[in-house]
């Protein structure tokens, strides 16, 4: 059973300096009509995930096809790198080589790094991603096909992060991270901004208000986006939870002391959300914005993954994490109509 917590900053917010997350998608959607990858992904109705958690309704926004990448993360990076790429050409100009020149450069675990590669050689920029030694060599080559040079550094993603800090500041590179910390805002907010691209879709294909939102959680750019979206466009009606993993609690720890905090614990399965410290801005938002957080064993993960597997909807138990907690048996009521995001493909897929 997923351990949960009720938030007691629900409406008011932590105080902690920082930006909120921005809800409104239509600046999002403007630069997308420019994007000839652009797609709207499919919303599917699951009446076997409805009825395996026993609920009225599940409808799962299906991101294993988003721009080609096989993840969300493609509205991210491509879309802050788009926007610096807008602001930089002259009037009326094609945006194809507006970045020439300019090198962004990140750390990666998982599909950020394909999506700064993707955006900075649509704009004629070049890409460096910094890869932990532990990512798979499959995973590198998915980046070098995508134009990226990508440089090993580290047994574990905060070496790999701190390297890439280190680069951007000696060699005066732009660092684009999807994580934001003291000091460092303005491009990660630019990052969850192009998230909202899926809660305006999801808005839209809906018929109804769901009654309880599921958002997995690494160090929060998803949830917070798409959270702030929702209640932009429903209200306080549906419930928003928070789905991370136990061994990674960065938000739910964070809730629990009413400040950032960092956590400790070993490798997850859940590797796109093996994060042991939140975004600052994504806690703010959530802290205002979500109903309840909860954390997930990788066992329960694994077993609804395999559920989820055999309804025909393939991912992994990061891309799963929020359906796995409904299939745990998460308290919704037999009415619910939920709404929950597959974020990425199977790893093989």
């Amino acid at each position: 059973m997923p351990k949960i917590i009720k938030n007691p900053w629900r409406g008011t917010g932590l105080d902690l300096g920082v930006v909120m997350p921005i809800a409104d998608a239509s600046d999002v959607a403007g630069l997308l009509a420019r994007c000839p990858a652009h797609e709207v992904t499919p919303l599917r109705s699951c009446s076997e995930i409805a009825r395996r958690a026993g609920v009225e309704a599940v409808w799962i926004k299906d991101e294993r096809e988003r721009m080609g990448l096989g993840s969300f993360k493609a509205l991210g990076a491509a879309h802050a790198i788009a926007r610096e790429a807008a602001a930089a050409a002259p009037e009326g100009a094609a945006l194809t080589a507006a970045l020439a020149g300019q090198t962004f450069v990140a750390a990666s675990a998982g599909n950020h790094g394909l999506s700064v590669a993707a955006g900075a050689g649509i704009f004629g920029a070049r890409a460096v991603i910094y890869l932990a030694q532990t990512v798979p060599a499959a995973f590198a080559a998915r980046l070098e096909a995508h134009g990226a040079e990508v440089v090993r550094a580290g047994a574990d993603y905060a070496a790999s992060m701190a390297a890439a800090e280190h680069a951007a500041e000696e060699r005066g590179w732009r660092l684009l991270s999807d994580s934001s910390w003291e000091g460092y805002f303005e491009l990660p907010l630019r990052v969850m901004e192009g998230y909202t691209q899926l809660a305006a879709e999801a808005v839209d294909q809906l018929e109804e208000a769901p009654t309880h939102i599921l958002l997995q959680a690494g160090v929060g750019g998803l949830a917070a986006a798409v959270a702030a979206h929702a209640r932009l466009a429903w209200g306080d009606g549906p419930e928003i939870i928070v789905v991370e993993p136990e061994v990674a609690p960065a938000l739910i720890e964070s809730i629990r002391a009413g400040r950032a905090v960092t956590t400790d614990g070993p490798v997850s399965c859940m590797g796109r959300l093996d994060c042991k410290a939140p975004s600052l801005i994504a806690l703010a938002g959530l802290a205002r914005d979500a109903d309840r957080f909860v954390t997930m064993t990788e066992a329960e993960v694994e077993a609804g993954v395999a559920v989820l597997a055999e309804a025909g909807i393939g991912t992994t138990p990061s891309g799963g994490a929020g359906l796995a907690a409904l299939l745990a048996g998460l308290e919704t009521g037999p009415e619910a109509r939920v709404l929950a995001i597959v974020s990425e493909g199977p790893e093989d897929g």
